[in-house]
């Protein structure tokens, strides 16, 4: 590893003998470096509520791979993950870690199109973040175009080369852990058509015992002008992800620093394995300077094999369907202009699951399992539908515009038991076959929007809504449908002030909102009367999460950027939050605990970033990030708090972009004062987990996921040939 480092330093030195150095204006600087608050500037207008935007430069300021180090630098954004490179969960505005192990609560697409299915759950470890070119997230309730989700959306972008003619690019990083990532890909670019075909390839050791990444990725995109009026778009992609599953360990390892996993998942080979295709096409067509139409049809496939320290779980996961929008502006009178999205998202995912629970008490035998008649094989299909009407109009002289949106939403399911029919399996006496459907959820956005200058005021109101998912809809202990359960309800009131001062060198973004929740969906448990517990869903009482998210960025260019130092560019996001449960009560048996005015489990109240960026006019730049968490509780009690910790990352690098040569070399360190972090946390009724052989006493839970306890490095480099 040192010799690596090593090697990329020498390289890193090397490059000065070789650049051409490009003289750059002052002007051109800012323009470019603006194009992140212009975007968000651009988004915060269009929807009319709070986002965040990552562009490509934000996300090569780490690798790419580690998404929890990007997307968790924005203000009222956090990401765990369950694994090293996978088991993502994105959390918005503190919503989306409610289930055990899936993202749910939150809409994720790629490129326009959803990741996340019909059933509202978003896993993302076969997704290739190293080819992703910008992200945006639109905090809150967003039901009014993007169906349901009461967090808000996650929206990742990936796109062609815009140089004209072929180019080969290679991107090779080493690292701590055996880490080892490299990417081959080939640019083709005409006046009427771009595209790319990629391979990429991630290996590492992990930082956790057996917490090993394999991952391949072949992607394809293309973008083609058929005539004036017409483009088309074809995106291709099939990953294979494998993810090694040390488990979760206790607070007294985890606060001494010590991490041997989970001798109940080592037993086990505990692993998550993926071999992903996914496929969408998208239509533009402009009909006229005044209407145009967009739509994507799209398919995904997930063959997902998981085994854990209590079962082996296969499936595969088909979902498929359409989006499309048509666009209407026009103009009212000489002083109004007015632009009407109008459009529909259709999807279905066809489930096929199979699980079997492990005996759990033959060491000699540890992939032993329990007879077909105590395990499960269900057929899962999922139909959401949603309806959506979004329309702006502006008043010219007043710059003031008026936003109203309106959707209709629809969910249902249907389970097959797969084992019910008669005398298929001896002992299997029951059918848990069920069908559930929701009514129509009617989602309201008003905004009202002011533009002064360079400043931006807008006030909005939104709602959305959750809708339980197939497999909490039915208590399978008891054989039961779970009808008593309502999707949750969102209300957000969210004023967001956005614009630029000093001469457009300050960038800054100010939020202020309130998010009330109701019918919060919480997992309990409860008693069987012939003896023993189960687990059930459902509606616990409302949630208010107030809060504050503040970003700053500034432009410094000493001696107007002549010097040695071309820009110096710090920023600062924080995140301030009052997120408190109201009349929420849980029940176990015949007790009922109220925990109302308790804080909203695993969102800390204070979350900020600080960073420094320095660019040479000889090339060579320098990132610095501090990120910081604040503590966290895990129970709905409250009692067991979570410290929190700071980051310090920094990555040194030289770029020369040449008439036939692009190039950057770096090398890189995250958590360099060495803090004990976490990356995953059980919340709410998932604490004191426990599993058989796990080689903890009985009275001792284990709850927490460590990340990397010790700095950890990488480096690289990057090189694109242009023929």
């Amino acid at each position: 590893m040192k010799k690596s480092l090593l090697l990329l330093y020498i390289l890193l030195c090397a490059g000065i003998t070789f650049a051409q150095e490009t003289t750059k204006s002052l002007d051109e600087v800012i323009i470019k470096e603006k194009k992140k608050a212009a975007r968000e500037r651009a988004e915060f207008m269009r929807h009319a509520q709070s986002v965040e935007a990552l562009s490509e430069a934000d996300l090569n300021r780490n690798n790419p791979a580690f998404v929890e180090q990007t997307v968790g630098t924005m203000t009222g954004v956090q990401v765990d993950k369950r694994t090293q490179l996978g088991g993502q969960r994105i959390v918005i505005r503190g919503y989306g870690n409610d289930q055990k192990f899936n993202n749910w609560g939150i809409k994720a697409y790629y490129n326009g199109v959803p990741i996340t299915t019909a059933d509202g759950i978003t896993i993302m470890d076969d997704i290739d973040f190293g080819l992703v070119n910008n992200i945006e997230v639109i905090k809150g309730p967003a039901a009014t175009m993007y169906g349901g989700g009461v967090g808000g959306v996650a929206r990742f972008y990936l796109r062609p080369s815009e140089t004209k003619g072929v180019s080969l690019s290679e991107k090779l990083i080493v690292g701590s852990y055996g880490l080892f990532q490299s990417n081959t890909r080939l640019d083709v670019v005409n006046d009427s058509s771009a595209m790319f075909l990629s391979y990429g390839h991630l290996q590492s050791d992990g930082y956790r015992p057996r917490g090993n990444s394999l991952k391949n990725y072949l992607t394809y995109f293309g973008e083609f002008k058929l005539n004036k009026k017409q483009t088309v778009t074809a995106y291709f992609s099939h990953n294979y992800s494998h993810e090694g599953v040390t488990g979760q360990i206790s607070y007294a390892d985890y606060y001494a620093g010590i991490d041997n996993g989970n001798p109940a998942y080592t037993k086990k080979n505990a692993r998550n394995n993926i071999q992903a295709t996914r496929f969408a096409l998208t239509n533009r067509y402009a009909f006229s300077s005044k209407l145009s139409n967009s739509t994507s049809i799209f398919y995904s496939n997930q063959d997902f094999k998981r085994v854990a320290a209590g079962a082996d779980e296969s499936s595969m996961n088909p979902n498929f369907g359409l989006r499309s929008v048509f666009n209407l502006k026009s103009n009212i009178g000489v002083n109004a202009f007015n632009e009407l999205d109008l459009g529909t998202e259709i999807q279905q995912s066809r489930s096929l699951i199979s699980n079997y629970r492990f005996l759990g008490t033959d060491d000699a035998n540890p992939l032993k399992v329990q007879d077909i008649s105590k395990g499960s094989y269900f057929k899962y299909v999922t139909n959401q539908n949603s309806f959506f009407i979004h329309n702006r109009t502006t008043i010219k002289s007043l710059n003031l515009a008026l936003i109203l949106g309106l959707s209709a939403n629809q969910l249902n399911y249907n389970r097959t038991d797969l084992l019910a029919p008669l005398g298929l399996v001896t002992g299997y006496n029951k059918d848990l076959s069920f069908g559930k459907s929701f009514a129509t959820s009617i989602n309201p956005h008003v905004a009202l929007q002011k533009m002064i200058k360079n400043h931006i005021i807008n006030l909005s109101y939104s709602e959305g809504y959750n809708a339980p998912t197939a497999t909490t809809a039915f208590i399978t202990t008891v054989n039961k449908t779970n009808d008593d359960l309502l999707p949750e309800k969102a209300r957000m009131w969210d004023l967001g002030f956005q614009g630029l001062l000093l001469n457009n060198r300050l960038d800054y973004k100010l939020s202020l909102f309130s998010i009330d929740i109701t019918n919060k969906l919480t997992q309990l448990s409860g008693v069987i009367p012939t003896g023993g517990t189960y687990t059930y869903w459902a509606n616990t009482g409302n949630q208010n999460n107030k809060g504050l998210e503040l970003s700053l960025g500034y432009i410094l260019t000493p001696n107007q950027g002549k010097g040695f130092i071309q820009k110096i560019e710090p920023f600062f996001n924080l995140s301030s939050y009052n997120f408190k449960y109201s009349d929420f009560k849980t029940k176990f048996g015949n007790d009922v605990v109220d925990y109302s005015q308790k804080q909203v489990v695993g969102v800390p109240p204070t979350k900020y970033t600080l960073g420094l960026d320095i660019t040479t006019n000889i090339a060579f730049y320098w990132n610095n990030t501090l990120n910081y968490l604040g503590d966290v509780y895990t129970d709905f009690a409250n009692k067991n708090s979570v410290k929190g910790f700071t980051l310090l990352n920094s990555k040194i690098g030289y770029k020369y972009a040449g008439k036939k040569v692009d190039l950057d070399v770096f090398v890189a360190g995250n958590n360099l004062t060495n803090q004990i972090n976490y990356t995953f946390l059980f919340l709410g009724n998932n604490i004191n987990d426990t599993d058989p052989g796990s080689g903890y006493p009985a009275n001792v839970t284990t709850d927490v996921n460590p990340g990397p306890s010790k700095a950890n490095y990488f480096g690289g480099m990057s090189i694109k040939y242009k023929f």
